[in-house]
């Protein structure tokens, strides 16, 4: 499972977490980047050794500082919440009074805080009725038909809009289309529609390991394994959000 699809897929107590607990192999599981740890396994780090679990979390606080600060860095598409909502969440995060927090952000008035409080109250109940009608909407009996459960969207996307309202079944199809010899080989041509482009780009970015830094020449040749116009692809994969890179465009990574 990618990492786009095990931090979509995740419960909000597993979001809270920062990672997933896998039964059938007894292992922890990064929703941020993907790395694992195996349950019975000792995994030393800096001086201390900890068992998988220990591990994970040490991993989560020394890569991602704290879930809390990753979710909240979101992109407002996803968070929902205004530059303003981030700033106050972050102070209470922090444990700042009222007055703390007004004085910080030179409104000067409690009752302005204690408003924006009362606010994402309201909105913390909004999230909890939507959860649920979620939740019974995507219940066995509900569900049913794979063909039309939507792909996942990737954390790094630069647009979200019905471009992205594509099916299983739509993706299998338009894969089948542009890969005729087998998903492992070579694409035919590059699509021109918008949906296709993202159906194709995320099969491409399989290829690449989440947790690797590439140098260019590096991104275009395993792009060439799949596509001659390797320019194309590398610059959709930015256009798009699947990756990142620095600014001279001597590193690319992919953006979890």
């Amino acid at each position: 499972m990618s990492v786009d699809e095990l931090f979509w897929n995740a419960s909000v107590e597993e979001l809270k977490n920062g990672y997933i607990y896998d039964n059938s192999n007894e292992q922890f599981t990064c929703i941020v980047c993907n790395e694992s740890y195996q349950k019975g396994i000792i995994y030393p780090s800096d001086g201390v050794l900890y068992e998988a679990e220990l591990a994970i979390k040490h991993h989560i606080r020394q890569q991602h500082g704290s879930m809390f600060h990753y979710l909240i860095n979101m992109d407002k598409k996803y968070t929902g919440i205004t530059a303003v909502q981030k700033e106050i969440l972050g102070h209470f995060k922090s444990g700042l009074s009222d007055k703390e927090i007004a004085a910080e952000l030179g409104s000067g008035s409690t009752s302005t805080i204690r408003t924006h409080r009362f606010k994402l109250k309201e909105k913390e109940k909004q999230a909890k009725i939507f959860l649920s009608l979620m939740e019974l909407l995507n219940s066995e009996e509900e569900q049913g038909k794979d063909e039309e459960k939507l792909i996942t969207i990737h954390k790094g996307a630069t647009m979200v809009d019905d471009r992205y309202a594509i099916t299983e079944q739509e993706r299998e199809k338009v894969l089948t289309t542009y890969f005729k010899q087998g998903l492992k080989g070579k694409l035919s041509q590059f699509p021109s529609k918008e949906k296709r482009k993202i159906i194709v780009l995320q099969h491409i970015l399989k290829r690449f390991d989440a947790n690797k830094t590439y140098t260019e020449k590096e991104v275009n040749e395993i792009i060439k394994q799949v596509f001659d116009d390797f320019v194309t692809i590398r610059r959709y994969f930015i256009e798009y959000g699947f990756m990142l890179r620095n600014k001279d465009g001597s590193s690319y990574w992919l953006n979890k």
